[in-house]
């Protein structure tokens, strides 16, 4: 076994960071807070809230899972693949954990008017039968005609994505870093209903806000989107066949285990204490003890937040990384998830809902739809047999019953604000009896929310959003401090959004970082820019030619050197 590795959470980053470690000859040591791994990822054993015919709540322990909020394997991921592809399942079916995923075939909009329910495929060119082919090729017009688009408007957004598709990597951070995607996209010079297509579009993204995204990131996160939806050898986006900690993270944590990774669960990580550039060692408290513990390395996987905090404590890290201050100018939102327990399952379409004109920003998918083999009605002795997963990604707006936000309701007013929201959608459509009362056996919100609200610590884990500028806040995987490597959804990465994907890659980058520093010969972890069309490559390569003509030296090489950094190359 080699040098000791002492990686400080147990959420997507730093299982990813445990397992590329361990499988390169190093020790491991993980600490988690939690008494489960996952993270923002995580599924766990629900607390049903119910209420009675009088209207008396009462609260319930189940075997039902719960979830901080559904999973969503977008057609452009390849690091959370690949990962997935290297973890057994243990069922000696020979089976990997990649095997554990299902594809969606199709997203829903529904809107409040006209009402009339707008379905896509997730893939053009994966047909059923070649009657098929016509409606799916003619999406754009669908688009026009069903979203309420008018042909102007979708002729202007159509020339914006192509001016996105010719720009050249450099142009995006010299110019789209610090631009807004309303302000790009003039979704305020124009209707409501050009205005409430630029928001879905980012709903599914869920860590994003069309009103706050930088056209860096939004833009393109979406052309990514779109290049998976009509890529001829691209997969359909994807949701894992069961609960997450069932069907991935618990594999995973056996594998890990098997592999002598040593995990300490509920041990919280209290700060870092430095000396000479280096980190000396980390202080944990578990049942109220505190304690110390030494290692060469260390991995920071811990939500932005929580680092920021550390950083706060700990003087010492900003002044031998600068970068380490911009994380107190990071922004982040409220962006969790509600279950609710059906009695019968009515699912919607194979796939996600967006409810365009929600105020909450809602969107939804049928978990029982996903699910096979698991039987809820067994679980629940025949009471639940459908489960609607619900993202909630605006909690600062007031609600349409509830006039108030979501951050200040209770957890019986977020749950009658959603159902209200989402009944006012499926008016009028063939899913208008979902939502029927007697039909409702209890809910389930992310218990990261906390009550009383609105305190923004009530909230465990917001999450960060990638507003104009904000890059140069966040900070790379490989930090100034000689042992400190820092895994997130905020680190630099080429997903650059708060994701998964973006998660795991942040951690090979730091895995990276400390294969370099500990002179090891290891193949280096891969990391996978996103794709980009090949036929609009001459474009990029005029449109560099134009943009090193005319932009200042000063944007030009600091476009540069981003680029590099991304690379992992030196200028």
């Amino acid at each position: 076994m080699g040098e000791r590795v002492i990686v400080l959470g147990a959420g997507v980053a730093g299982l990813t960071a445990a397992h590329e470690l361990i499988e390169r000859g190093f020790e491991v040591t993980v600490y988690e807070r939690r008494d489960i791994a996952g993270g923002k990822a995580r599924s766990f054993p629900a607390t049903i809230t119910r209420m009675d015919p009088e209207g008396r709540l009462t609260r319930e322990g189940s075997c039902l899972p719960a979830e901080h909020g559904f999973r969503f394997f977008p057609g452009f991921y390849r690091h959370v693949f690949d990962t997935m592809t290297r973890i057994p399942l243990s069922d000696g079916s020979g089976r990997h954990v990649i095997n554990n995923r299902h594809d969606t075939q199709t997203l829903l909009l529904l809107q409040h008017d006209p009402g009339k329910p707008i379905i896509y495929p997730t893939q053009l060119w994966r047909l059923n039968a070649l009657r098929t082919w016509r409606p799916r090729i003619m999406g754009p017009h669908l688009f026009r005609t069903n979203a309420g688009m008018s042909v102007a408007d979708v002729w202007f957004f159509t020339r914006l994505v192509l001016r996105l598709l010719k720009s050249c990597p450099e142009r995006r951070f010299a110019e789209y870093e610090s631009q807004g995607w309303w302000e790009f996209s003039q979704a305020g010079h124009r209707d409501e209903r050009y205005q409430g297509v630029m928001r879905a579009m980012t709903r599914l993204l869920v860590a994003a806000r069309a009103d706050e995204l930088s056209v860096r990131t939004g833009g393109y996160i979406m052309l990514a989107l779109g290049r998976a939806i009509v890529n001829w050898r691209g997969h359909r986006p994807k949701v894992l066949n069961g609960p997450t900690n069932k069907a991935w993270i618990t594999p995973w944590c056996e594998y890990l285990e098997h592999k002598d990774v040593k995990f300490e669960f509920n041990t919280s990580v209290e700060g870092l204490r430095m000396s000479d550039g280096r980190i000396d060692e980390v202080i944990v408290s578990r049942n109220g003890q505190t304690c110390h513990d030494k290692a060469p390395w260390y991995v920071a996987a811990l939500p932005f937040e929580s680092m920021k905090k550390i950083v706060d404590e700990c003087p010492g890290l900003e002044q031998a990384d600068e970068q380490l201050g911009g994380l107190k100018d990071l922004k982040d939102r409220w962006m969790n998830g509600i279950m609710i327990y059906l009695r019968k399952d009515q699912k919607l379409v194979h796939g996600h809902t967006i409810y365009i004109d929600s105020p909450w920003a809602l969107t939804s998918i049928s978990q029982a739809a996903f699910w096979p083999g698991y039987d809820l009605a067994d679980i629940s002795k025949r009471q639940v047999r459908g489960i609607l997963s619900i993202d909630i990604s605006n909690w600062d707006d007031d609600g349409e019953l509830i006039k108030k936000p979501a951050k200040e309701c209770s957890s019986e007013e977020v749950f009658t604000e959603v159902c209200d929201q989402i009944r006012r959608h499926l008016e009028g459509t063939p899913y208008d009896g979902l939502f029927k009362p007697e039909n409702i056996y209890g809910w389930c919100l992310d218990p990261d929310i906390r009550h009383p609200n609105p305190t923004h610590e009530f909230n465990l884990e917001p999450l960060l959003i990638n507003t104009p500028c904000s890059w140069k806040s966040r900070p790379p995987a490989v930090t100034a401090v000689k042992n400190l490597f820092l895994a997130g959804d905020y680190v630099r990465t080429y997903t650059d959004l708060a994701t998964m994907e973006a998660a795991n890659e942040s951690a090979r980058r730091a895995v990276n970082g400390i294969l370099k520093g500990s002179g090891s010969r290891e193949k280096p972890c891969q990391v996978w820019p996103l794709a980009e069309s090949l036929v609009l490559a001459p474009f990029r390569w005029l449109d560099r030619r134009s943009l090193r003509a005319s932009a200042s030296a000063e944007a030009w090489d600091w476009a540069r050197r981003q680029l590099a950094e991304l690379e992992q190359k030196e200028l």
